[in-house]
C-alpha cells in the first residue's frame, strides 16, 4: 500500500516547481479564451509570461463581492457571471448556491474539487465508509468532501447535519472507520455518545473543515482515540489545503 495518494507528492521540489509554473501559461491562457469574465480581468494580460511566482501577484485580483456583483449583473443570460467554462448537461452534474447568493457550477471530472488528497493525509483508505456529516443542502461542502472520499475508493453515509441520536444509531450500526464535517458536530456526536452509551468506537479517523480546529480539541479528540486532521476548502476554488501527519501546518492541495 502506498503512503501517498499519487506520484505527485515524491517529486524533487525543484521538478514540482518546474512543472508547475511551466503549467501556468496554459492555466491563463485557457482562462481568457474561454471565460468570458477573465477574457476582460485578463485583458492586456500575456498568458505567455506567466511563468514565475511573481508573475501572477501582478495579476488582478477578483473579490468575493465583485463575484457576487458580476453574477447579479449577467443572471439573466449567465448565472455564473461569465466565469464558468462548463456546459450544462453531462459536464456540469450540480449546481451550488452559497450565501449571497453566489452560484458555483461543479464538473464531472473525478475529483473535481480536489478532496481526495487531504483525505489520503488524514488517513482514509480504500474500502473505508465515511461517516460524512458535511450539509447536503445547496452548498456543496458535502458534495466536496463525498467526491474526494469516492476518489481515495472509499464508501459514504450521506448523513448530512442534525438528527444527532439517529446519527449515533447509523454510526453504532454500519460501522464506519471515517467521520467528515465540522470538528463541533463530531464534538457533539461523541459527547452524546456517551451519555447515552452508544458504540461508536469504530471510528478513529476524520477530515474536519468549516470551523477553527484549535488544538486544544484536536488532543480531546485524541483522547478519545480519534486522530481527526484539518482542512480548509471553499465553494469557489474547491479544496485549498491540508493538514499532514507532519502536523506542522497547511500543505497546498497542488502537490
Amino acid at each position: 500500500m502506498s503512503d501517498h495518494f499519487d506520484t505527485l507528492e515524491t517529486r524533487d521540489p525543484r521538478e514540482r516547481e518546474e512543472q508547475l509554473f511551466a503549467s501556468l501559461p496554459a492555466r491563463w491562457g485557457h482562462a481568457q479564451q474561454a471565460s468570458a469574465a477573465y477574457a476582460t480581468i485578463l485583458a492586456g494580460v500575456s498568458a505567455a509570461g506567466v511563468r514565475s511566482r511573481e508573475a501572477p501577484a501582478k495579476l488582478p485580483v477578483t473579490r468575493k463581492h465583485e463575484l457576487l456583483d458580476l453574477q447579479k449583473a449577467g443572471r439573466a443570460a449567465d448565472p455564473f457571471g461569465g466565469f464558468s467554462t462548463l456546459v450544462r448537461g453531462p459536464a456540469m452534474p450540480r449546481i451550488f448556491a452559497s450565501p449571497g447568493p453566489i452560484y458555483e457550477p461543479e464538473g464531472s471530472t473525478r475529483d473535481y474539487w480536489r478532496a481526495g488528497r487531504a483525505l489520503f493525509a488524514a488517513g482514509f483508505r480504500s474500502g473505508d465508509l465515511v461517516h460524512n456529516s458535511f450539509s447536503y443542502h445547496m452548498t456543496p461542502g458535502a458534495f466536496i468532501m463525498e467526491s474526494g472520499a469516492h476518489a481515495v475508493g472509499c464508501t459514504v453515509f450521506p448523513a448530512g447535519v442534525g438528527q444527532t441520536e439517529q446519527q449515533l444509531q447509523a454510526i453504532a450500526e454500519l460501522r464506519p472507520q471515517a467521520y467528515m464535517g465540522t470538528p463541533s458536530f463530531l464534538r457533539i456526536l461523541v459527547e452524546k455518545a456517551i451519555e447515552l452509551q452508544s458504540d461508536i468506537g469504530s471510528l478513529r479517523k476524520g477530515l474536519v473543515g468549516g470551523e477553527a480546529f484549535p488544538p486544544s480539541l484536536c488532543a480531546w479528540f485524541s483522547e478519545r482515540g480519534l486522530d481527526v486532521y484539518q482542512s480548509y476548502a471553499t465553494a469557489d476554488l474547491g479544496l485549498i489545503a491540508y493538514e499532514t501527519s507532519a502536523r506542522r501546518g497547511w500543505w497546498s492541495t497542488k502537490a
